[in-house]
């Protein structure tokens, strides 16, 4: 019996086969289309699943979820916003598996805590920083899923003195100030020609001011929103992946500064803002965790955790 990770992106799925040890194989990846969504998504998995009988599937999804409805509404996949019964879709295709899901910061954290920045420890906020802003939390070794699923959904943690409108119909969440699509979105504003936030990123690195300042507004409004979970939650390590967290110093730098001048408290002292040691497969690899758990008689990772 063969089991599955799918990983529900703002702008791409993956989909992987997973070993004995819960670790993804290299993963098949297509392009999130305009319209006809779930018929692209049920042609990957079938194309990854091949002939195989597939025992379990973990999926992890950008948010909002609804875990126990089996309802995902990623805000960047407008076909789907409102709500896409994704548990039953699979479900309906693979009648034989059992199926886990779970957004994807969750998804995030519970790679990060078994493979990459985090191992080992038992208190951590993991965030992913791309074409939106996610994260998940492990407090005292237990993962936080909240009433829907949708703890540690850490993008909508509002910015003070930001008033961007975001897609969530609010304004001034760190989603809309400082995610790469958002970046991309001011640079352009302020007069910069690219398209994306990779541009955007070598652009900084080669000097250009608008870049660099976008860079650093996207810096500050993390690590302004970093120190408020952080203080939150009790926690002393906060690790960042994804693939516009990768556009070095000039995000970064200020990013450690505006989490150093807002993290004051004594118990925060000691806090730790690190790279994720994990490439843009988290999500997938945290879905393969859950996948591996539903294969093995409903076992759940490192924690109580909603199945």
């Amino acid at each position: 019996m063969t089991v599955l990770a799918l990983d529900i992106g703002a702008t791409k799925f993956a989909a992987a086969t997973v070993d004995s040890d819960g670790v993804a194989g290299d993963p098949r990846r297509i392009a999130v289309p305009e319209s006809g969504v779930w018929d692209a998504c049920r042609a990957l998995l079938t194309d990854v699943a091949g002939d195989a009988r597939i025992s379990a599937v973990g999926i992890g999804s950008a948010g909002p979820v609804d875990v126990g409805a089996g309802v995902c509404g990623p805000l960047n996949i407008p076909e789907w916003a409102e709500g896409f019964p994704i548990v039953d879709a699979v479900r309906k295709l693979f009648p034989e598996a059992e199926i886990r899901f779970a957004i994807d910061g969750v998804c995030l954290v519970l790679a990060e805590q078994r493979f990459g920045a985090a191992r080992g420890v038992p208190n951590v906020l993991a965030m992913t920083v791309s074409s939106g802003i996610g994260g998940g939390i492990i407090s005292d070794d237990r993962v936080v899923m909240g009433r829907t699923g949708n703890g540690g959904h850490v993008g909508h943690i509002v910015v003070p003195g930001q008033d961007e409108p975001c897609a969530c119909g609010g304004f001034g969440c760190v989603e809309a100030v400082a995610s790469g699509k958002s970046s991309v979105r001011w640079a352009r504003r302020q007069g910069w020609t690219g398209t994306t936030g990779v541009e955007l990123a070598a652009a900084a690195h080669a000097g250009e001011p608008i870049a660099v300042a976008a860079l650093e507004r996207a810096g500050t409004a993390i690590g302004t929103a970093v120190a408020s979970a952080a203080a939150l939650l009790d926690t002393d390590l906060v690790v960042i992946g994804g693939g516009f967290a990768q556009s070095g110093e000039p995000l970064w730098g200020a990013l450690r500064t505006a989490a150093a001048a807002h993290a004051r408290l004594k118990y925060l002292r000691g806090l730790r803002v690190v790279p994720s040691e994990l490439t843009d497969q988290a999500t997938l690899q945290g879905a393969a965790i859950l996948a591996l758990g539903a294969a093995n008689a409903g076992e759940t990772p490192r924690g109580r955790m909603s199945p």
